[in-house]
């Protein structure tokens, strides 16, 4: 019979899985038997660089552990070999390293999981590893945050340039279909300058009147 000591620290290993299993966003159990020590290696390492914490658990603890936070699925599929990838922070994560790996390996079996708080099939972890990942999501949705903004960019230039007016861009109009602008209207002539009036002649300057000869004496 176990000692005290060994009952104590299995109910510690216990609560410990059971509070990373609850804190993690997704979890996929798989059967690791029959991977080569190369083969492990190598999945570990994708595992680790997809921000993926694995581990080999016992499945009697496992399925403590796995009762403790209401996942009594787990009770059928926990036997022989059992690993656990587990991400905190990524819910696509485990399931795309693991489904992608055991197309190229046989030998690893996914045997379960879990998502946010709720156990998923075998077919519901094939989805989400098809799902693209957080990082790649996020990529699309700047990409179409962006858009709006190009668009607004080219419309500015096309401004600038003076191809188009605002008034047609808004109605679909392009530079060729843009109405030519209206030519200025030319200046008037100026009015002939009225020619100035005649001076008036001036009056002839009476003519004295002579002084009659005096008559001969």
């Amino acid at each position: 019979m176990p000692s005290a000591k060994i009952l104590e620290q299995k109910k510690q290993i216990v609560s410990d899985l059971a509070d990373k299993m609850q804190k993690a966003v997704a979890g996929v159990m798989v059967d690791y038997r029959g991977l080569t020590v190369e083969e492990d290696t190598k999945l570990r390492n994708e595992l680790r660089k997809a921000g993926v914490e694995y581990s080999v658990v016992k499945n009697t603890l496992t399925r403590f552990a796995s009762n403790q936070i209401g996942y009594t699925e787990f009770d059928e599929v926990l036997n022989g070999p059992t690993a656990l990838a587990m991400s905190y922070t990524d819910v696509v994560a485990p399931a795309k390293v693991l489904v992608e790996f055991a197309k190229k390996n046989e030998n690893l079996e996914i045997k379960a999981g879990f998502v946010e708080g709720k156990a998923v099939s075998l077919d519901e972890i094939n989805t989400l590893a098809a799902t693209p990942s957080f990082e790649v999501l996020i990529s699309k949705m700047m990409g179409s945050m962006q858009s709006p903004i190009s668009g607004l960019a080219r419309l500015l230039s096309t401004i600038v340039d003076g191809g188009v007016e605002l008034a047609d861009l808004a109605a679909g109009k392009t530079a060729e279909e843009a109405p030519a602008e209206e030519a200025a209207p030319a200046e008037e002539v100026a009015p002939a300058a009225e020619e100035a009036p005649a001076a008036e002649e001036a009056p002839a300057e009476e003519a004295a009147p002579a002084e009659e000869a005096p008559a001969a004496e």
